[in-house]
């Protein structure tokens, strides 16, 4: 059995992405997704994010550093709000789809556990959905590089995977992602829980039982996505077209269920920390 690596995994990932992929999301989310919804989900994101700003109060100027910067959606984002933003991925064929992609940020390979910076560089380092796609051992070590290159009183968010698992995905539950952090010597501000998506999860957990029950399947997480032969077949159209109800009601309902349901009910949740 072949050894799972997060940097070729990731390759495979850009040098299979669609030239029709103006937003350059498929690549970092889901890629096997209809656009509508990788767009429905980068907003909820982007709403996080904007949150985690917030908590972290970044001054305009704040020098900052997007590691796994895939596509540089985060980026062209960082720009806009007139931060000075710089991108770092494992992947030479990410950062190729993040410049035809306009993304103005300067950009360097290399790896999150070897991050090419000295000490103390940057005021904050974002890392969006990535240390979850390293395995569980390796985890930590990355943690304490991102938080290497932090200056003092600077800040680490992170948007991590608190539930679910899958080939290429390795989360902790919220204390795991705390502790991680914190034994780097970071103290956590706040953090939230993101994307609950309750309705969309309970349909995809019924259509993947069903779909076990009925054809034998192989079961899927929660948010495994159909591949695109599958999209479609006539079950595979059904399937979307259902999830175009499902997720969109949803989205609207989030606000009210973040105040209702705890965090650790969310599948990620977002982290703010200080150095």
């Amino acid at each position: 059995m072949k050894t799972y690596s997060p940097k070729e995994y990731w390759s495979g990932v850009a040098e299979n992405s669609c030239a029709d992929d103006p937003s350059g999301l498929a690549p970092i989310l889901y890629p096997d997704s209809p656009p509508w919804f990788n767009q429905l989900i980068d907003d909820l994101q982007f709403r996080a994010i904007r949150r985690a700003i917030t908590l972290a109060d970044f001054s305009a100027d704040t020098r900052i550093l997007d590691v796994g910067c895939g596509t540089g959606r985060w980026l062209r984002r960082y720009q806009q709000f007139g931060f000075r933003a710089m991108g770092v991925d494992a992947t030479a064929a990410m950062l190729r789809l993040a410049r035809e992609r306009g993304t103005a940020a300067a950009l360097t390979v290399g790896e999150v556990n070897r991050l090419p910076f000295r000490d103390a560089t940057f005021d904050a380092v974002t890392d969006i959905t990535v240390t979850q796609h390293i395995p569980q051992s390796l985890q930590v070590p990355a943690l304490a590089e991102m938080i290497r290159v932090i200056r003092p009183g600077g800040c680490l968010i992170l948007m991590e995977l608190i539930q679910g698992e899958d080939k290429h995905i390795f989360p902790r539950t919220p204390q795991g992602w705390i502790e991680g952090v914190s034994s780097c010597g970071a103290k956590l501000i706040g953090w939230f829980g993101q994307e609950y998506l309750l309705l969309d999860r309970l349909f995809v957990r019924v259509a993947r039982t069903l779909a076990t029950r009925n054809v034998g399947s192989a079961s899927q997480d929660a948010q495994s996505q159909v591949s695109s032969h599958q999209r479609s077949t006539i079950t595979g159209r059904i399937y979307w077209g259902l999830r175009h109800i499902t997720v969109p009601i949803a989205a609207w309902s989030e606000p009210a269920i973040e105040l209702i349901c705890p965090a650790r009910v969310a599948t990620h949740g977002v982290f703010v920390f200080r150095k």
